[in-house]
């Protein structure tokens, strides 16, 4: 085995992905020495093609904007979604006025741009290259302070990376959730299997709608539809693993596949001119999350630290606004703006805060099926190892009047906390929805305090009003500043 020399680095990010790269291009702006190890030569393919609104906003902050603005992406006025008898046409400009349109993106090609763009920044980009191995301090033995790596092909070819911050952005792979923390945890409420391909000369949704995702309910799961500016179509089926499991015991995953997307007479419709160009994927147990998302000297960013079953889109988000979370943290410590555990503990609870308010928010979706298939009956089945109570108050308490007076009074009564906030947001989804369902009636009733409330509540769900930027809605005393430059800043 030949050694090279050892490098030096402030900041060791793992993963090009969107996660990595945002967190490196911020690090770089605000002065740092980041190194972003990628295993992949880019581009490269990943699923996840339909982005939130929010992302707009970690663009501006990784300035990065312009750059996607620019490239020709097809425009998101919002989605269409038929689950059970229901149907409603959702626009991100109905409630609110702060974003009022997102993107689906080709994966390969964002996650290039993004990856680029961090390289303008300063970052030392190095693709090709693999971690073979975390090494960690003998004092403190939970700390990683370097990393061998090696050229991908080359194994006998190896040279280690010292630095004093891990960002892990390995996505699935989870390099230290699953090689060295082992505290990865599957969610039993959405143990789900997605089949997904590309196609081309499909219709499309009529305008206004054109560019929006399309969600339908079917008997046993839910489809995808995602158009794209190559003028190809992302369609793919979640169903419960049992289902799966079931159908695939008699029948072929082209079978499954075609027949599934026959129940739909939307899709079908979008579908039926055109054909398929790709081979079918399949991807399984994908909602999942670590017990601890950062520690002494780590941050863990993205898909490395937790997944959602992907009905809300949220992939991206979590990645960018983990990032974010992540890039605040180092530098407000290497600053000495706060101390090291405190930023760990602000990172911790701040990303725990909105992984579990969308965690929640996913579930109560899946309420609004009046059904007792297997997929939206499971997924009622919140439980505390998927919710510990303790997360719960952190994320809800507010956002959610009465969980603060409730686990005072009814001390361990995590089940009834559960229920609680389920219900309130069950209730708040359902409304949302129904307001939305009438066009013309949402014009004339719902006057600007309701659209104001409402917009606010699920700000705080999916949007950057998830994380604390004022004084008021501080964790543990800190709170996020990006002016004048970003970091964290303390409740005086």
């Amino acid at each position: 085995m030949t050694v090279r020399d050892s490098q030096q680095t402030q900041i060791l990010v793992i993963g090009g992905g969107p996660g990595g790269s945002t967190a490196a291009a911020m690090l770089a702006r605000e002065g740092f020495d980041v190194t972003l190890v990628e295993r992949d030569a880019f581009p490269r393919y990943h699923i996840g093609e339909s982005l939130l609104p929010s992302v707009l906003d970690f663009l501006d902050m990784s300035g990065a904007r312009e750059k996607v603005e620019a490239y020709g992406f097809q425009r998101k006025p919002g989605g269409h979604i038929e689950w059970g008898k229901q149907q409603w046409d959702l626009y991100f400009n109905e409630l609110t006025g702060n974003h009022t349109y997102s993107f689906q993106v080709v994966r390969s090609e964002f996650d290039k741009i993004l990856l680029d763009h961090a390289e303008s920044q300063g970052v030392k980009v190095m693709q090709c290259v693999e971690v073979q191995k975390i090494h960690f301090d003998t004092a403190d033995k939970r700390r990683p302070y370097a990393a061998t790596v090696s050229r991908v092909g080359e194994a006998d070819q190896r040279w280690d990376i010292l630095f004093d911050y891990l960002v892990d952005a390995s996505g699935r792979a989870g390099i230290m959730a699953n090689r060295y923390l082992r505290n990865r945890t599957y969610h039993d409420a959405f143990k789900n299997v997605a089949v997904w391909g590309y196609w081309k000369n499909t219709n499309r949704l009529p305008e206004p709608k054109e560019g929006a995702i399309a969600t339908v309910s079917i008997p046993h799961g839910w489809i995808w539809a995602i158009p794209l500016h190559d003028g190809t179509m992302s369609v793919g089926v979640v169903m419960h693993k049992d289902s799966f499991k079931k159908k695939h015991g008699r029948q072929e995953l082209e079978e499954i596949y075609r027949e599934t997307l026959a129940e739909s007479p939307t899709v079908s419709a979008l579908v039926a001119p055109g054909q398929r160009i790709s081979e079918l994927k399949v991807e399984t147990d994908y909602s999942y999350a670590s017990n601890e998302f950062a520690g002494p000297g780590y941050f863990l960013v993205g898909d490395a630290a937790c997944f959602l079953d992907p009905l809300l889109s949220t992939g991206v988000h979590l990645a960018m606004l983990s990032a974010m979370l992540t890039a605040v943290s180092i530098t407000a410590t290497l600053r000495n703006d706060v101390a090291p555990q405190e930023a760990t503990e602000f990172y911790e609870n701040s990303f725990r805060c909105a992984y579990m308010r969308l965690l929640v928010f996913l579930t109560a979706f899946y309420h609004q099926y009046d059904g007792k298939e297997s997929i939206f009956w499971v997924a009622r089945r919140l439980t505390t190892h998927d919710v510990p109570e303790n997360n719960i108050k952190l994320a809800f308490t507010t956002l959610m009047s009465g969980v603060e007076d409730l686990l005072d009074v009814r001390e361990g009564a995590e089940a009834v906390t559960r229920d609680l906030v389920l219900q309130e947001m069950s209730q708040r989804v359902a409304e949302n929805l129904r307001i939305r369902q009438d066009k013309a009636a949402m014009t004339a009733v719902y006057d600007s305090r309701l659209k104001q409330d409402n917009a606010s509540f699920f700000g705080k769900v999916e949007g950057l009003d998830a994380i604390a930027r004022t004084p008021e809605n501080a964790v543990g005393g800190l709170y996020v500043t990006t002016s004048p430059r970003l970091g964290l800043a303390r409740v005086s």
